[in-house]
């Protein structure tokens, strides 16, 4: 290779669809959060504008700035939260301009994770938009010399209805800046909301289709060197030698540097590895395939997930720590049933891997664009990397080409941080998809015990569930071998079903990866037991699998956990507001099975299975209708979904969001395993760890929506876990083969 030609992802495209005589879309789209150098970041104020609270900025050209402080990963955040702020501020949507924040605590929790955006910021902006409307309508009322209970807003305008004037936001803008800003403010009824509640575009949709979003893999700054990092097989391995001077050989190769050594506990630290930097990254990849390392893979070097299976299992299959106990589950019953359920490690696996890049300033200070959920988290660990103030380092926010949880953990930026310092200049880090596969965070494997006694009516008289798995806190303390904390909300001890004697325990597991976050977490594995077991006791019992389902969960209650001897975090949130309500358990799982049409005929070798499981505040139910093909693979022809998600902002993305979820879904239901061999990570990319493919995708996924006035519950994650029972339900009552053990390719289904 005697050059290399650096031409963006856009231009590629462009040009390959000239060469190929294809239709490719070459328009480009500004982005209101546009920066100087790249393609994110604030944008600048006009000279004369007021800012009532940190989320909103008020020009005088009219223009309502609004910061979004979450980050956008095709989940609509950036059109969501301003929708929210721009009802309360009465602001025309036409003259609203979205700007992506920086990570900093001024804005509150930034973390976009655990499906918390509207849930948990609901009534904070609300707030920030009903006191900048305010603040309008005071400005309003001092230059007119009237009370400002007479003035109201609406269209982007304050009027006077007895003196008939009116008076633009950005023509109140020099009265309003020497003004005093509220701090609360009364809201809005519902009945008079304008956005909130009401299906609307996204802002990025024309970026998104056109190519003109900018994304952390697309950062260009001035004198920039390209990343690619080796990293050993095991976790926690380190280096024992590499070839040096054959990674220098390679054309455009830089600088080769060795990684800080892992820590440990691992927390969001570099783990070590040796970097090799390069103009482009080509060249940088051909320089680390040239390194050769010799690795001493260290204490989790042997790791085998087969052999690990089995300790699982075996942990799953005694006596664990009591976390909930009701009545007494040991109690003779007439007849048992039992089952184990297994479910192995995941990989988030984002179509954009991790990318970040970083520039170190001659005054020490160090300014970052990064694909980051959680911008602040990512400040904090750059600080710490570099030895620096947190006030020193910048977190600009780009567009996430998908972060299912690996995102927020900001491992990949404190790499490209720790590169720029040592080698004076802006690096950019990109993971591989192998990269991102083998050197994650993983969900964790999961063992899971379930025992019920029958009396002798056929009523489910004890429950006992067992769950085995290593725990997130591993990541974070040496010492973690059980669950703890936050784990315990995720569909462990906020079971809702109807029985007297119920206990509820974990067992140790210890890890051998670093064990992060993934869509719904532990619910993912949690509702596949539950709901797949429940199921299981329905043709014990002979019965009907929804109306036993509906007869599990019982008549409309509240349940709280700590009645029971549980700790109960519920998502973080009051549970007197968020209660565990059975009542709406039971009204979606009605709704879905009306929707699928619930015992109508089916075709011979078909089936319908059904599941239900409250996550993030909110209560899905999923149906799934099924077939195996002739050969022997399994078919999901449709899906029905319906959740209650209290207060809904953009219809149109909670639909989003339960059809996305639903491929999600079967992705790991269907091909979803990541297994370990002598430490190492056997799968790489989407050829060994798949995804589902659109010959593989229901024919239609129907979703609905329940009414409802209750605080907002969570959209992105809740719609995950329902799916992998209903499928399984689903194919056991098409063939009469039951499954208790994902993924389903591993039986040859798929």
């Amino acid at each position: 290779m005697s050059s290399v030609k650096k031409i963006s992802r856009r231009e590629f495209m462009k040009r390959t669809g000239q060469a190929g005589g294809g239709l490719v879309f070459a328009l480009t789209f500004a982005s209101a959060c546009q920066p100087d150098e790249q393609a994110i970041g604030p944008a600048k104020k006009a000279a004369a504008s007021v800012a009532p609270n940190v989320y909103v900025n008020i020009r005088n050209d009219g223009i309502v700035e609004i910061y979004c402080h979450r980050s956008e990963m095709g989940q609509g955040i950036r059109t969501s939260l301003p929708q929210v702020i721009a009802d309360e501020l009465e602001a025309d949507w036409d003259k609203v301009e979205v700007i992506q924040a920086i990570g900093h605590e001024k804005y509150g929790d930034q973390n976009t994770d655990g499906s918390t955006s509207i849930r948990q910021h609901f009534d904070l902006l609300r707030n920030a938009g009903a006191t900048a409307r305010d603040m309008m309508i005071a400005a309003a009322a001092s230059l007119w010399g009237v009370p400002a209970s007479e003035c109201s807003a609406r269209e982007h305008a304050v009027h006077h209805a007895a003196s008939g004037k009116s008076a633009g936001y950005g023509e109140l803008v020099d009265t309003a800046k020497d003004m005093p800003q509220p701090e609360t403010a009364a809201f809005k009824a519902r009945e008079d909301y304008r956005y909130i509640g009401k299906p609307m575009d996204t802002i990025d949709g024309m970026a998104f289709t056109t190519g003109g979003g900018m994304y952390g893999i697309d950062t260009v700054l001035p004198d920039m060197l390209y990343a690619s990092i080796e990293r050993c097989p095991a976790f926690g391995g380190t280096v024992k030698a590499y070839d040096e001077a054959a990674a220098r050989a390679v054309a455009g190769v830089i600088n080769v540097l060795r990684m800080p050594e892992p820590t440990s506990p691992a927390f969001f630290n570099i783990q070590g590895g040796v970097a090799v930097l390069a103009t482009n990254t080509w060249s940088a990849a051909e320089g680390r395939k040239a390194l050769a390392v010799e690795w001493d893979r260290g204490a989790n070097g042997a790791y085998d997930s087969e052999s690990y299976k089995k300790k699982l299992v075996d942990s799953a299959s005694a006596p664990g720590t009591t976390l909930l106990n009701r009545g007494d589950a040991d109690i003779a019953a007439a007849k048992t049933h039992e089952a184990i359920y297994y479910a192995p490690h995941l990989s988030q696996a984002p179509m954009e891997p991790p990318a970040a890049t970083a520039r170190v300033n001659a005054d020490g200070s160090c300014e970052v664009w990064a694909c980051t959920q959680d911008p602040q988290t990512a400040r904090d660990t750059v600080a710490a990397t570099l030895g620096i103030d947190k006030e020193q380092v910048t977190i600009n926010v780009t567009l996430l080409g998908g972060g299912f949880g690996r995102k927020s953990k900001p491992d990949f930026i404190a790499e490209a941080a720790w590169l720029a310092r040592e080698s004076g200049k802006p690096v950019k880090v990109t993971w591989s998809r192998e990269d991102d596969i083998r050197h994650g965070y993983l969900h964790a494997v999961s063992a899971q015990y379930f025992r019920a006694g029958l009396d002798a009516d056929g009523n489910t008289q004890t429950w006992l569930h067992r769950t085995c798995y290593p725990t997130i806190f591993s990541t974070f303390s040496n010492d973690a071998k059980q669950a703890t904390g936050f784990e315990l909300t995720l569909g462990l001890v906020d079971n809702p079903w109807n029985v007297p004697n119920m206990r509820v325990e974990t067992c140790e597991a210890e890890a051998h990866v670093r064990i992060g976050w993934l869509r719904s977490v532990c619910n993912v594995f949690h509702a596949f037991g539950n709901c797949g077991f429940v199921d299981e006791l329905a043709h014990v019992k002979g019965e009907d699998p929804k109306d036993h389902l509906l007869k599990m969960i019982g008549p409309a209650r509240k349940i709280d956990p700590a009645a029971d001897g549980a700790e109960y975090p519920n998502y973080g949130q009051d549970l007197a507001q968020h209660p565990v309500d059975t009542g709406r358990l039971a009204d979606v799982a009605e709704k879905v099975a009306a929707m699928a049409g619930w015992g109508r005929d089916l075709p011979k070798g078909r089936g319908l299975g059904i599941a239900v499981h409250r996550s993030f505040l909110s209560y899905v139910g999923v149906v799934a209708e099924v077939s195996v093909n002739d050969n022997g693979k399994l078919v999901v022809h449709e899906v029905w979904t319906c959740i209650d998600a209290g207060t809904v902002v953009n219809p149109d993305r909670v639909h989003a969001q339960m059809e996305g979820a639903t491929i999600f879904g079967m992705s790991l239901t269907l091909h979803g395993e990541i297994t370990a061999k002598d430490g190492g990570i056997v799968q790489g990319n989407f050829d060994t760890y798949p995804m589902v493919r659109i010959n593989e995708a229901p024919t239609a996924i129907h979703s609905h929506i329940m009414e409802s006035d209750a605080p907002p519950g969570g959209v992105g994650e809740p719609g995950v876990p329902p799916v992998a029972p209903a499928i399984v339900n689903a194919y056991f009552a098409a063939t009469g083969k039951r499954v208790r053990e994902l993924p389903l390719r591993k039986a040859g289904l798929a």
